[in-house]
């Protein structure tokens, strides 16, 4: 048998530079940030969906039981995908790519509206058994996993388009497709996002990627202005002229934020989650956040995801073998993509977009995938300690 290439050979001890913190810090430090977020998110989901669940007739802390039971699971995930070896997933990467597919296209089709109904005008959701899942979260991990297999594969054959970049973008076409008729374009712009942050960082080339954007653009913008994505963008471009309507969103969320000031109005005592700011569980959280707890308030918030994310690249540059460290990266980009943009649309940014904040917003199906992911980002690290014991 031939020798293993230079970067998929594991890495021995002699490949990590030495730090004041040791070789094995990072997975309990990611398990106690991601504890505080998953803590600090209950938290503040209660003070945000009290009033919106009394005012459905609901106990004050139906959404909170509910998010706490995902996180319950979540954990569950996390621990699980903590110990199992990360070349797991290599091995399953093709099966579950063809899972997500299959499920994201029939969930679609006409006689499909049974078990995958339409709500507020799009079909993001599975329904089951009395369990709601959201497939499109799925193909978020599924892309990153399946990208990183391949890339390892290919990763002599990037200077070539047709037997570089193709294979990938065919695939990633099969995942984003779907997603965009249900339709749900802040997905599919997470998923093509995270495989192609993926494949850039295996060795993809620049030039190819610029090559994809100008051949994309048009139908991108075609997207971005079809139907009610089109008002949301005047509303954005123009939030002075729509103080109501579309534009509202926006406006409520600025409002909430400048109310915060410096230290925030208090804990439970924001005025904006009232009737005022939609969706102050979900959608504007963060905006309710900056709100209760103020500049310092986000300023942590800001930190604690900004700790994740280092804390994901410190593994992948650690890792003991290049899928590690591809998948290490893919994980650690899905978290600061999703806080990022959510963040964005609570300062005005970016147009409205449905994503969630990762930990903190209502949503068991987003969590469940980042609790998911961040048990895989565990097991990369696990797969580091394990290097140093057997070095």
């Amino acid at each position: 048998m031939s020798a293993l290439p230079t970067d998929l050979a594991p890495k021995g001890p002699t490949s990590f530079p030495s730090t004041g913190l040791g070789t094995d810090w990072e997975c309990p430090a990611l398990t106690a940030i991601t504890l505080v977020l998953l803590s600090f998110g209950l938290v503040n989901l209660y003070s945000a969906s009290e009033f919106l669940a009394q005012r459905q007739g609901q106990p004050d802390t139906f959404y909170v039981l509910r998010q706490a039971g995902g996180a319950v699971a979540g954990l569950l995930v996390l621990v699980v995908c903590a110990r199992v070896p990360y070349a797991w997933w290599r091995k399953g990467a093709w099966g579950m790519l063809l899972v997500t597919v299959l499920v994201l296209s029939v969930m679609v089709l006409p006689w499909t509206v049974q078990f995958a109904p339409e709500v507020n005008g799009a079909r993001r959701w599975i329904q089951v058994w009395g369990v709601t899942f959201q497939p499109s979260e799925l193909a978020k991990i599924a892309i990153v996993i399946w990208t990183a297999h391949l890339a390892v594969k290919k990763q002599d054959q990037f200077r070539s388009l047709s037997r570089g970049m193709f294979p990938f973008l065919i695939l990633w076409a099969a995942l984003i497709v779907p997603i965009l008729l249900q339709p749900d374009l802040s997905t599919a712009f997470i998923v093509g996002m995270a495989g192609a942050i993926t494949l850039f960082v295996a060795g993809a080339r620049i030039g190819h990627f610029a090559f994809l954007a100008v051949i994309l653009a048009p139908l991108a913008i075609w997207q971005l202005f079809a139907g009610f994505r089109g008002d949301r963008i005047c509303a954005f471009l123009n939030r002075d002229s729509c103080v109501e309507g579309v534009g509202y969103q926006v406006n409520q969320s600025l409002i909430a934020l400048g109310s915060g000031g410096i230290a925030g109005v208090g804990f439970g005592e924001g005025r904006q989650k009232f009737g005022f700011l939609p969706e102050p569980h979900n959608d504007f959280i963060f905006s309710m956040i900056g709100e209760e707890w103020g500049f310092l308030g986000v300023t942590f918030l800001i930190g604690l995801y900004l700790s994740v994310v280092v804390i994901g690249f410190r593994i992948a540059r650690r890792a003991p073998d290049r899928f590690g460290q591809l998948l290490a990266i893919g994980v650690a980009s899905l978290v600061a993509l999703h806080a990022i943009l959510h963040m964005a649309v609570g300062l005005k940014l970016l147009p409205p977009t449905g994503l969630s904040l990762p930990l903190i917003s209502y949503g068991r199906s987003n969590l469940l995938v980042t609790l998911m992911g961040i048990g895989i980002l565990l097991s990369i690290g696990r797969g580091i300690t394990l290097g140093h014991e057997s070095g």
